[in-house]
């Protein structure tokens, strides 16, 4: 089978969690949120690449408030389907010493990834690192971070579109779907 009839194959066999009229609402009640938290502090808006990429491209058009953006590459899952080891591919190009810091990722699964970003910005001097996460799966036991901004709670599957992806495709949907179980 090629590629296409595999990833094709995947997104036929899945079913959809949240449809894209959720995720857009989801999105946009975070921005109100996010903007009623910072509007003030002029952050550092560091997207975890490349899941947070769709939710990062689609929350901050709804910001309303200046930002500096940059990213960082931070992955344990790579084109697998579960985690492995942290790998560092990129850190901020910009400094955040001094600095509110604002962390978007597309999902909180376990929360290792996440907890080890923030730990490493308040490392090299952030002065406060705030979390959003389009969603957050409920695994049923407790994870190292709780997001300070959570967008959909999602059931404990293995999920993807909108940013997060399954064999390496799918992150460009607008919905969210999950693998057959």
């Amino acid at each position: 089978m090629s590629r296409l009839a595999d990833a094709q194959a995947l997104l036929d066999g899945a079913e959809l969690i949240c449809d894209a009229t959720q995720v857009d609402a989801a999105v946009a009640r975070l921005a109100g949120e996010i903007t009623a938290a910072l509007g003030d502090s002029y952050p550092l808006v560091l997207s975890v690449m490349g899941g947070a990429v769709v939710f990062a491209g689609n929350l901050l058009p709804q910001l309303a408030f200046p930002l500096d953006f940059d990213y960082v590459h931070v992955t344990r899952y790579g084109d697998a389907t579960q985690g492995g080891a942290l790998r560092w591919i990129s850190e901020p190009r910009i400094p955040v010493a001094g600095r509110t810091v604002l962390v978007l990722d597309d999902i909180l699964d376990e929360g290792i990834t996440l907890a080890a970003i923030r730990r490493h910005l308040l490392d090299a001097g952030a002065q406060r690192c705030l979390t959003a996460v389009f969603s957050d799966k409920m695994i049923g036991r407790s994870k190292p971070i709780k997001a300070d901004f959570t967008g959909l709670e999602l059931p404990d599957r293995y999920v993807f579109g909108y940013g997060m992806d399954v064999r390496g495709a799918w992150r460009n949907l607008p919905a969210i779907y999950a693998l057959r179980e």
